[in-house]
C-alpha cells in the first residue's frame, strides 16, 4: 500500500512525538527514542515503520554548513517562465547542484530557487548564463542572502 499524495496520515500523539524527536536528531536509535518517549522498542520500531510507509517520514539528512561546505555565497533567484512550463524547466533546475530548493509560487514570479555558489563570480555565471538562458525562463530577479537563520530555526516545533 502507498501513500495518497495530499492525504493527511492519521497521527496520534506518541506518533508525533516520534516526529518531533526524529526531526530534532535524525541519527536517534530505536532504543534512545524508545527511552526518550517511553515506549517499548518494538513500538517505537513498528511506529517508525508506519510512518516511512504512510509518507509522514520521506527521509533523513545531514545539515550543512554552506560556506565550510564551499559555498560562501547565497541568493534566492526569481524566475518568471513561459505558460504551461514547469514540469520542462523543474527538471532542468533539478539538474543544476547550485540550487538547494526551490519552489513554485503564486505572485509576480513563476519559481523561486535557493541558490549556493562558490563566489560571486560563480554566481553570475549561473544566473546569467545557465538560468537566464534557459528554454522557457523570460527573465529572473536575484537576491542576495546577507545572513541565514540557523538551521535549527527553520524546524518549527509541531
Amino acid at each position: 500500500m502507498t501513500p495518497s499524495a495530499g492525504r493527511t496520515a492519521p497521527l496520534d500523539t506518541t506518533d508525533r512525538r516520534i516526529v518531533e524527536a526524529l526531526r530534532a536528531e535524525g541519527r536517534l536509535s530505536m532504543r534512545a527514542l524508545a527511552e526518550r518517549l517511553h515506549i517499548s522498542r518494538a513500538s517505537a520500531y513498528s511506529r517508525v515503520e508506519r510512518l516511512h510507509r504512510d509518507g509522514v517520514i520521506t527521509g533523513y539528512s545531514a545539515v550543512v554548513d554552506p560556506e565550510r561546505y564551499g559555498y560562501g555565497i547565497s541568493a534566492y533567484v526569481y524566475l518568471k517562465i513561459s505558460q504551461h512550463s514547469w514540469k520542462a524547466v523543474r527538471q532542468r533546475v533539478l539538474e543544476i547542484p547550485e540550487v538547494w530548493h526551490g519552489a513554485l509560487v503564486s505572485g509576480d514570479y513563476d519559481l523561486v530557487l535557493l541558490v549556493r555558489a562558490p563566489d560571486a563570480h560563480s554566481l553570475r555565471d549561473l544566473v546569467l548564463t545557465r538560468l537566464q538562458t534557459m528554454p522557457d525562463v523570460t527573465s529572473s530577479h536575484t537576491v542576495l542572502i546577507l545572513d541565514e537563520l540557523p538551521a535549527e530555526a527553520h524546524q518549527p516545533r509541531l
